[in-house]
């Protein structure tokens, strides 16, 4: 220690101790792991920006260069052209968006139908993988090893050729009890339109609805309280009662609409076209073999114990099935379950080869005829990110509400 006097004569003391500099001070805070994160995820996301600019500033001068306007204002332009299966009212009149909302109407209705077509099929051949039959877990093997490693665009062709070869109205084949299979498709009876018809399916939807909350509420009782309420018969009468008696109150509708052959093609009914058939066949059955194998991976995953326990109380095999597997295997399927339904709205976009009027269809219509590829494209990404967004979104709520909860 050193002392000093100032001017007015007080005294200072200097310390020689260092002081540490600008430079440490830097390296010590860049020096640190969290700092460091985020300067380079900071960094990266500079670097996609920057890019992402560069890449649209480019794709804007050239479509300005070949004289094609952007943004989306022709989507309020009319369409002009038909579209052979739609769902709401649609006339060439229409505008794009009309035509687009036709195209994803169609998307959302092929892909319900073959998510619940893979899931029936996949569950049963699935459950048949592991049968102690010999017969029949051959015949599964065989399915799932044919299936799962051919292409689906393979299949969704094979079955529209196969379609198409079939015989045509004047000598279509008869399904007793169900309709017509042609080469125009399968056409067959349905009930007549009446607003009873509604009720009655709304009432069942509902029905459904109050069934699965008996349910879930029998079995909270029976967690806490250790009692089991009798409740399949009361859902069984509900689910049944329920719609008979909005069909009685609502008229009892019962005419039927039947299909009659009239000229070269069947009038009445409804009739399902060879384009729908061909793509839900293709992708239904690709998707159900991936799943099968998920069933039995799920089933095989259960300890044995468990069977053995469930056998020594003398349950049945679809007691045990029931109550003792498939609660316990859900866990493990759900996800990659959900992974399949994702892949099966995708490959809804094969629809292009068997001329099905899909969304990737429709835009791709759309695109001939304004040229607006990079709009048309993007509002096929969005609206596929959001359907497939939406599945993986359910699927999980689906996870947690199966998921066996600790306690």
């Amino acid at each position: 220690m050193m002392k000093q006097t100032d001017n007015s004569g007080a005294l200072a003391v200097a310390s020689d101790a260092p002081r540490p500099a600008t430079a440490f001070r830097l390296f010590t805070f860049f020096g640190s792991k969290t700092v460091r994160s985020w300067c380079y995820q900071l960094l990266l996301a500079a670097l996609l920006i920057g890019f992402s600019y560069w890449l649209y500033s480019n794709v804007v001068a050239n479509l300005r260069a070949q004289r094609i306007a952007t943004g989306f204002g022709f989507l309020q332009q009319s369409a002009h052209f038909a579209i052979g299966e739609t769902l709401i009212d649609y006339t060439p009149r229409d505008s794009y968006t009309r035509a687009l909302a036709v195209g994803l109407l169609n998307t959302l209705y092929v892909t319900g139908c073959g998510i619940l077509l893979a899931t029936v099929l996949g569950f049963m051949v699935g459950i048949g993988r592991v049968s102690k039959n010999w017969l029949l877990m051959k015949i599964c093997v065989g399915y799932v090893e044919l299936l799962r490693n051919v292409p689906v665009i393979l299949q969704v062709i094979f079955w529209a050729v196969v379609i198409r070869n079939l015989p045509s109205p004047r000598q279509a084949i008869v399904l007793p009890g169900m309709g017509f299979l042609t080469n125009r498709g399968l056409t067959f009876t349905v009930p007549a339109a009446h607003s009873g018809w509604m009720w009655t399916v709304l009432a069942l939807l509902v029905a459904c609805v109050l069934s699965m909350l008996l349910s879930r509420v029998a079995r909270r009782w029976r967690e806490y309280h250790g009692k089991q309420v009798p409740t399949g018969r009361l859902r069984w009468a509900l689910v049944i009662a329920l719609p008979l008696l909005v069909w009685v109150l609502t008229g009892a509708p019962h005419e039927l609409n039947r299909p009659v052959l009239r000229g070269f093609n069947f009038q009445g009914g409804v009739t399902i076209s060879p384009e729908f058939t061909a793509l839900l066949l293709g992708i239904a059955l690709y998707s159900s073999a991936f799943i099968a194998e998920i069933v039995r991976a799920g089933i095989q995953s259960v300890p044995k114990g468990q069977l053995e326990a469930a056998r020594a109380l003398s349950f049945s095999p679809w007691h045990v099935m029931r109550h003792v597997i498939i609660p316990q295997a859900m866990r493990v399927m759900v996800p990659p379950l959900a992974s399949q339904y994702v892949s099966l709205a995708k490959n809804s976009s094969i629809a292009v080869v068997v001329g099905y009027p899909e969304l990737a269809n429709i835009s791709n219509t759309l695109m001939n005829q304004t040229g607006q590829a990079l709009e048309a494209i993007a509002i096929m990404m969005v609206v596929y990110l959001i359907i497939s967004g939406t599945t993986s979104l359910l699927m999980n709520l689906f996870n947690r509400y199966v998921a066996i909860k600790e306690r």
